[in-house]
């Protein structure tokens, strides 16, 4: 089944500010929640619909992705995409970011439903974000290529799995709040009595605590280990382009949601050719008497090499278009080209015997230099061929 628009699940348009999108998400996350219809899977379905589309649009940089290329801006090997839509938890902590936990529990009858459904706070400490280099050559770039990188990092705990403690007997329900991850507290005031809920300090939110830790990661939930990492990068990627894996970053301490791993993109040099956005540039040097002769030249490609015929007569200046040679659009359907500029070799040392002969040549009105009004000038030439 094909996914909705985003813009249409929430009912705004692209103009709408962020602000608007905000309200927009408020107003139908509310009137989905499951616990405003328990048991139906349509209104869950379309709660967790909302989420993803908030996800995006509430995000410039993702925003604009989707924008330029729709859904298809977040396939495999993208970066960005919406985490929400399988995870209730993540969509009521988003709540809990949104609205507070407290405006959130009140609304619904004053239980609150956020991460772990008792109003508790996010398990654990979310692990960071972690940043790579991949260098490419020009034909991984052209046709998209999958690495398998070793990534050194924080990793889950294979002792604890986790949670931090020696056993699962070393766990216990947070006598403070009851597991709740919470402390509410009456005061009386002058307007009657006011409900105030704060985090628990025992067990920072969690709703548990630990009572022996353990003994491989010392109660931190994870250690630094090393994961191979497979990463799907698309075609036509760009010096500098940043793609991102969700949940491939540092593992979280004591249960908490792994960070993300930033994928910044690095060309490798050519020895031969250039790039020049979707398109490919190579200087053809052609020597004087292949130039007026014409001759077939092989010149490399970024899938190989081809062979190019030049004509007699031609101009040093002259640019050769080889069609859908370059690089293709990321997400996109166009395709660059390969130029070829032609520059006519002069000799910067010759022989006696060379001499003679040119300077015989020198004198010939064959030799003048006699443009025609239809030869183009090397400015035209060039707005020519990026048109």
């Amino acid at each position: 089944m094909a996914k909705r628009d985003f813009y249409e699940i929430l009912g705004v348009s692209k103009s709408s500010s962020a602000d608007e999108i905000k309200k927009a998400y408020r107003k139908v996350a509310m009137q989905y929640h499951p616990d405003r219809n328990p048991g139906d899977k349509e209104a869950e379905d379309k709660f967790k619909e909302a989420a993803e589309a908030y996800e995006i649009l509430s995000d410039a940089d993702k925003k604009a992705k989707y924008d330029r290329f729709g859904h298809n801006a977040f396939g495999p090997g993208t970066g960005g995409g919406a985490s929400h839509s399988s995870n209730m938890d993540d969509i009521f902590s988003q709540f809990g970011d949104m609205f507070g936990d407290d405006a959130f529990g009140s609304f619904f009858g004053g239980g609150g439903r956020s991460r772990g459904g008792g109003g508790r706070a996010a398990r654990g400490q979310r692990g960071s974000n972690l940043r790579i280099k991949i260098k490419l050559n020009f034909e991984e770039i052209a046709k998209g290529v999958n690495k398998n990188v070793k990534v050194k990092k924080h990793v889950t705990c294979t002792g604890c799995g986790g949670n931090g403690a020696k056993d699962k007997n070393s766990v216990q329900t947070c006598s403070s709040c009851g597991g709740s991850g919470q402390v509410r507290k009456l005061t009386n005031t002058f307007l009657g009595q006011m409900q105030t809920v704060t985090t628990c300090s025992s067990c920072n939110g969690e709703g548990t605590t630990v009572t022996a830790k353990c003994g491989t990661c010392k109660g931190e939930g994870r250690m630094y280990g090393e994961e191979t990492i497979s990463i799907d990068i698309p075609a036509g990627v760009q010096e500098g382009m940043q793609l991102s894996m969700n949940g491939k970053g540092n593992a979280g301490e004591r249960g908490g949601s792994p960070g993300d791993l930033i994928i910044q993109i690095e060309e490798e040099t050519h020895p031969e050719l250039q790039r020049d956005g979707l398109n490919v540039a190579y200087d053809l040097h052609l020597n004087f008497v292949d130039a007026v002769f014409g001759t077939q030249v092989e010149v490399p490609t970024i899938d190989g090499r081809a062979k190019i015929k030049i004509p007699a007569g031609t101009q040093s200046g002259k640019i050769f278009r080889l069609k859908g040679k370059g690089f293709p659009e990321v997400q996109g359907y166009a395709k660059g080209d390969q130029l070829i500029y032609v520059n006519i070799w002069t000799p910067q040392a010759v022989s006696d015997e060379e001499k003679a002969m040119l300077e015989k040549l020198q004198s010939s009105d064959n030799f003048k230099p006699n443009p025609s009004k239809s030869d183009k000038s090397f400015f035209d030439r060039v707005k020519e061929a990026f048109n």
